[in-house]
This record gives structure tokens, sequence and C-alpha cells, in this order.
């Protein structure tokens, strides 16, 4: 399982021109799935976004978590974080998991990441998806779990 996890002002996402989903300031979690990842890596992932300390305190050092900040979570499922661009120009999605599973990991990290109160905001998996956002900082974390 892999996050790309960015600190934002503002998110939305749009499918088929309608805004089906926004955000206040928080993260937004872009979320792969690998083939034979399992539900406790869910857990995991959750934790650590819950508990990354990437938002300023009143010194301006990064030592406040998204619990810490009252902030909100958007979360959107990027099967394209699994590509392996290394061999030719078009990437190989073969490490990615198969829709119906990783549709089944999208939704549980939701849940658990609701289970720390985080307000968390989703997208269409599977949808082409227009995603607006204004980052801050910028602050992009990378997470991977294997």
């Amino acid at each position: 399982m892999k996050a790309v996890v960015q600190r934002v002002i503002s998110a939305s996402v749009s499918v088929d021109g309608k805004v089906i989903s926004s955000t206040s300031a928080g993260l937004i979690v872009y979320l792969g799935v690998k083939r034979g990842d399992e539900a406790e890596l869910c857990s995991q992932m959750a934790k650590k976004i819950a508990n990354l300390r990437i938002f300023e305190d009143e010194n301006g050092k990064m030592n406040k978590s998204i619990l810490d900040v009252g902030g909100e979570i958007m979360l959107i499922s990027q099967f394209t974080l699994l590509a392996d661009p290394m061999h030719g120009n078009r990437p190989s999605y073969t490490d990615a998991e198969s829709p119906t599973r990783a549709n089944e990991l999208y939704l549980l990290e939701a849940d658990k990441l609701r289970e720390y109160g985080l307000k968390v905001k989703t997208g269409v998996f599977g949808a082409d998806m227009k995603i607006d956002n204004v980052g801050d900082g910028p602050v992009t974390i990378i997470l991977e779990y294997n």
C-alpha cells in the first residue's frame, strides 16, 4: 500500500463537471493498493496519517498532526501510484490490486481514518475525477507499506 500525503488549504473533486466532494484545510491523500495488500495495512496507514506531525505549531515547527489542528482529509484512490515505468515508455500496472479488492481496502482506509475522529471525504472509485487543491507549504510525504 502506498500513499502520497499532501498538506492543503482546500481540496475538491469533480466528476462529470459536478463537485462531488470538498474539504477545507487539512490533507489530500492519494492511496494506491498493491496486489496482495491485507486489511491490517489500513490500520497501520491510518495511524501513521492521523499522527503525522506535518502542521506547524506556534513556533513555526512541524510539530502538529491533523488530529491536533482539526483538519479534514480528502482520500482519493489512485492505482497509478503502483506504476512501474522502468521498462519502456508505457508504465505497467501489474502491481496494482484488482479493482474490487482495491475498492474494499480504499473504503476500509476511509473508515479507519474516521475511527480517529477525523472528517474524511472521498472521491469516486474508478471515476475520471478532476481534483483541485491548494497546496500548503508545499508539504508532501510518501508512505509505503509492503
